[in-house]
């Protein structure tokens, strides 16, 4: 199997597969069932909260994935906690003293994905606490129905550090099986990927910040222009161009995750060359103007 660390597509791709998978969800059905928690298996660099819809999920977290400050500070979080378990289990709190953790999925030295659970207390919520967070709210301007908040703040689920830890165990455990899993699923792809078309994927990661042309990706390959441009559509799905937009909005969204980096700013060192034209593909792709995405993440007060 290839050495270098699958892109963020890539893992999202064998993210899908896996959850398809009758391990996963036979697995995913009875940890939900005996622990009473939420659990998500989530590819590298991903941009969603991890547990908003779950059937477990915290109805306090829930509440707080309505609003703009507070679902930014969860996915701020979110990737801390995924930043700091790229080789071990990793468990921090929120700014309201929940618990989220991360456990790696390994392909020898690649990291695939990650297995998270969490929205748990190691000790039972106090009013002084809550208080804390309520405060933190409404600092960041965030409308609030106090009474429905702290009634779903102290709904929490409350695990001894000890349970915890046996939880989080068996999730290691499970992240093995699924490296397992995933490594048989890269074996498979990367038979069936000719390696030119892998070589133009590595290519297009490396400099997608560039002003790239067809050409360039087609003379990397040792291709001709007009028989690379058939041969990438057919075993992507895709035109370059598509492609690399696609490569490019993603790296966007990644930098927008920080409050203080400006859309233009994310957009030229993304590969755009104008910003008339990010606007016109971010939206196409994304399905949302950048502001009205970065807006959703840090709401109205980010700097454009």
């Amino acid at each position: 199997m290839d050495s270098r660390e699958p892109s963020a597509q890539q893992s999202r791709a064998l993210v899908a597969q896996l959850k398809r998978s009758q391990i996963f969800r036979d697995y995913e059905q009875a940890f939900r069932d005996t622990t009473g928690l939420p659990i998500a298996l989530r590819p590298i660099e991903a941009f969603d909260l991890p547990h908003h819809g779950d059937p477990k999920e915290n109805p306090f977290c829930a509440l707080m994935a309505g609003s703009n400050h507070s679902c930014a500070a969860c996915l701020q979080l979110q990737k801390k906690v995924e930043e700091e378990a790229r080789l071990a289990p990793r468990t921090l709190k929120c700014f309201a003293g929940m618990c989220d953790s991360a456990v790696p999925v390994r392909v020898g030295e690649n990291l695939i994905a990650f297995l998270q659970t969490g929205q748990i207390m190691v000790q039972s919520p106090t009013k002084p606490q809550f208080d804390r967070a309520a405060r933190q709210l409404l600092k960041w301007g965030t409308e609030i129905d106090v009474t429905r908040l702290e009634e779903a703040y102290f709904q929490t689920r409350v695990i001894t550090k000890k349970q915890y830890e046996s939880i989080l165990r068996l999730l290691t455990i499970f992240a093995q099986h699924l490296s397992t899993l995933s490594n048989e699923l890269m074996v498979k792809e990367a038979a069936a990927e000719s390696p030119p078309v892998a070589k133009a994927r590595l290519f297009i990661a490396e400099h997608h910040a560039e002003e790239l042309s067809l050409a360039q990706v087609a003379q990397s390959v040792n291709m001709s222009a007009f028989y690379f441009c058939k041969m990438f559509k057919k075993a992507t799905g895709m035109t370059f161009t598509d492609y690399l937009a696609r490569v490019r909005v993603e790296k966007v969204k990644n930098l927008l995750l920080n409050p203080h980096k400006r859309v233009s700013e994310a957009a030229y060192e993304a590969g755009f060359q104008s910003l008339s034209q990010f606007n016109r593909v971010f939206r196409r792709i994304a399905g949302e103007s950048p502001s009205a995405f970065r807006d959703r993440l840090h709401g109205a007060a980010a700097k454009p």
